[in-house]
C-alpha cells in the first residue's frame, strides 16, 4: 500500500489506530477509519481489516466528494463540507473533516447516541489534526546524538493508549 498523508500508516503501521480505537469506547460504535481525500486508508481501528478498512476508504472519498459538490443546494457552492450522516437500518455513517486532505469515518449501530458520537468525532478531529501536524520530536540516545523518535511522534504520556 502507497504510504499515507504525512506518513500516517505504510506497509507495517498503522499508527494512528490507537487514536482511532480510543473513539470507538463509545457504545454502539463499530468501525473507524483515517483516510486521505483521495481515498488512500490512512489509519484503521481495530475492529476492521486492513483490506475491508482501504475499500471502505475509498468509497467514503467518494460520498465525502459528493456531498462536497451540493454545498450550492445548502445556500452559497463556496461553503465549507464539514460532515456528512448516512442512515441505514442497521444503523449510520459518520464521515467528518479531519484536517487538510484527511477524513474520518465512524460506523455505528441504529441505537447510538448520534450527538454524543458527534461531539467525539470532534474532539478526535481536533487529537488528530495535533498528530498529523506534529513534527518528530528530537531525542537524545545513549551516546549523546540526536535523533527521531518516530514511534511516539505527538503523543504527549496522557494520549498514549493504556
Amino acid at each position: 500500500m502507497n504510504e499515507g498523508w504525512n506518513g500516517a500508516m505504510d506497509d507495517g503501521t498503522n499508527r494512528l489506530g490507537w487514536m482511532l480505537d480510543d473513539a470507538l469506547r463509545m457504545p454502539e460504535t463499530r468501525y473507524a477509519i483515517l483516510l486521505s481525500a483521495d481515498g488512500l486508508l490512512m489509519a484503521h481501528s481495530e475492529r476492521i481489516g486492513r483490506d475491508d478498512a482501504e475499500r471502505q476508504a475509498a468509497g467514503m472519498a467518494g460520498l465525502q466528494s459528493l456531498a462536497r459538490s451540493t454545498a450550492e443546494f445548502c445556500g452559497d457552492a463556496g461553503t465549507t463540507w464539514r460532515q456528512t450522516v448516512n442512515e441505514f437500518d442497521d444503523g449510520y455513517v459518520f464521515l467528518v473533516a479531519a484536517g487538510p486532505g484527511a477524513y474520518l469515518a465512524v460506523s455505528a449501530t441504529q441505537h447510538v447516541d448520534m450527538e454524543t458520537v458527534s461531539f467525539r468525532l470532534q474532539e478526535l478531529v481536533q487529537r488528530l489534526g495535533k498528530e498529523l501536524t506534529s513534527p518528530p520530536r528530537p531525542v537524545t540516545d545513549r551516546t549523546g546524538t540526536d535523533s527521531t523518535d518516530r514511534s511516539s511522534r505527538g503523543r504527549s504520556g496522557a494520549d498514549r493508549p493504556a
